[in-house]
């Protein structure tokens, strides 16, 4: 790996004029580059992560990859934004504006002082079309050190190896080029590209007892070899979210997308295009409104036939993305095959209902759980009508607490408290609160889901 910090840069096989020219651009495109953390707080703990980002407009606005933060995370959990500069100590605090789902970028905005030392990463892009870099072209990015050695910067550079659509127009180079969510630039100087996350490689592992070999799968989390190409990156730059739900979000409602199988395709002389089988429509759904079926083969989107991608399972997430990248109200022209006859289906789509990360919690610190609100997803995932949605989930279980004793697991869905059913978020909390602030109360019964099992569990507080 070509790794160099800014104290010694060398460019190997180059000449001097050329190592003083990476020595200023770099310089340069440092401006753009920050390091971000913030504090979980959980029920059990305050826990602080770290992440890389790049400064995209004036405001100080920035851009941090997908994985910066945990999926299953909610906003309310997220505290203390910080932001940090190349090479120094201490940061500045930070607002937190949301996630797009279209990108899967989180936006964060830095206060005005660290704004103004900031260059958005758009001074480097391209005037006009950006340029596409063709294979064993040369590129280089940067990288940050940990927390601990003041996310001092350093240099990466590598070529071209590959590029494809994943769905997004995606290079791949054959070392890493930057740290995940830092600029990647070209030769001159240009703005290519956004590190994504990095891909995991497949090695074997030899002993001298065993020579057959054992694989293993290693991920560099601090680097990657893969960027997002400017012109993907640069287009979507305006999505800063409106709330930190990422809210208004477009919804389809056609469950569990499968890439259609080269065989099917080649009996329906599709070999030149995508398919995405749809496993289920969701009940009350804009898909189910619009007369889409199970196991419908969507071809086409506004009249326009599905890429061919590689590998197939691609496409499935082409098709969510072209949901999300709409918004609610905005009609879907959607081609399908249904048994041997083509349709055509025009979709209004709907606002996404409530997720998980957005549904109201309450922990109860004396039993020893966190309830949070039945959604929509709960009854997908449960095969059941939303009309039959009744009760609470189990969000977390302390270790040794009473609810632990008793058995209950996290994503139990509670159904009764003491015998009565309990038919929504509230009147749990209302239950469970009274039964947590009793002192005098020693045990109470829950009637609980997992799965496909029921069972009655008796709580013993004390």
């Amino acid at each position: 790996m070509k790794r160099l910090l800014v104290a010694s840069i060398l460019i190997l096989g180059a000449g001097a004029a050329r190592a003083a020219d990476l020595t200023a651009l770099w310089a340069e495109r440092l401006k753009c580059v920050v390091a971000v953390d913030y504090f979980t707080e959980t029920e059990s703990e305050r826990r602080m992560t770290t992440a890389y980002g790049v400064a995209i407009d004036a405001k100080g606005t920035i851009v941090l990859p997908p994985s910066a933060v945990d999926a299953r995370t909610a906003p309310r959990q997220l505290r203390d934004f910080k932001v940090y500069l190349p090479g120094e100590a201490s940061g500045s605090d930070a607002a937190y504006l949301g996630q797009d789902v279209y990108t899967g970028w989180h936006f964060v905005r830095a206060d005005a002082a660290t704004a103004s030392r900031l260059t958005p990463v758009t001074a480097w892009a391209a005037r006009g079309p950006s340029p596409v870099p063709s294979l064993a072209d040369p590129v280089w990015g940067i990288g940050l050190r940990s927390k601990d050695e003041d996310f001092t910067p350093y240099v990466l550079q590598s070529h071209v190896a590959l590029v494809e659509e994943l769905p997004q127009k995606t290079a791949i180079a054959q070392e890493e080029v930057a740290g995940p969510g830092l600029p990647v630039f070209n030769a001159s100087g240009v703005f290519v590209g956004l590190a994504a996350s990095s891909f995991g490689q497949t090695f074997l592992q030899f002993t001298r007892l065993d020579r057959s070999g054992t694989p293993i799968i290693l991920v560099n989390v601090e680097e990657s070899s893969a960027f997002v190409l400017a012109d993907e990156v640069l287009a979507n730059l305006g999505r800063v979210p409106k709330s930190v739900s990422g809210r208004p979000l477009a919804w389809l409602g056609a469950y569990g997308l499968e890439p259609m199988e080269r065989e099917v395709a080649n009996f329906l002389k599709l070999s030149s295009q995508s398919g995405a089988v749809v496993s289920e429509v969701l009940e009350d759904s804009p898909a189910e409104k619009a007369g889409m079926k199970d196991h419908d083969i969507i071809l086409a989107i506004d009249g326009r036939p599905l890429p061919r991608f590689r590998p197939d399972r691609v496409v499935t997430d082409y098709v969510d993305r072209e949901v999300e990248r709409r918004k609610p109200g905005d009609a879907m022209a959607l081609t399908v095959l249904r048994g041997g006859d083509r349709l055509e289906i025009r979709a209004v789509l709907g606002e996404e209902p409530k997720l998980i990360r957005e549904a109201e919690r309450k922990y109860l610190e004396r039993i020893g759980l966190t309830i949070r609100e039945f959604v929509y997803g709960d009854a997908v995932a449960r095969r059941i009508k939303t009309g039959e949605a009744t009760g609470v989930m189990v969000h977390y279980v302390k270790p040794n607490s009473p609810a632990a004793l008793a058995g209950l697991q996290a994503e139990d869905w509670i159904k009764e408290v003491d015998g009565a059913p309990v038919h929504a978020f509230s009147e749990a909390s209302v239950r469970l609160g009274t039964i947590e602030a009793d002192t005098h109360r020693t045990e109470f019964v829950l009637l609980v889901s997992h799965g496909s099992d029921t069972a009655i569990l008796r709580v013993k507080l004390r």
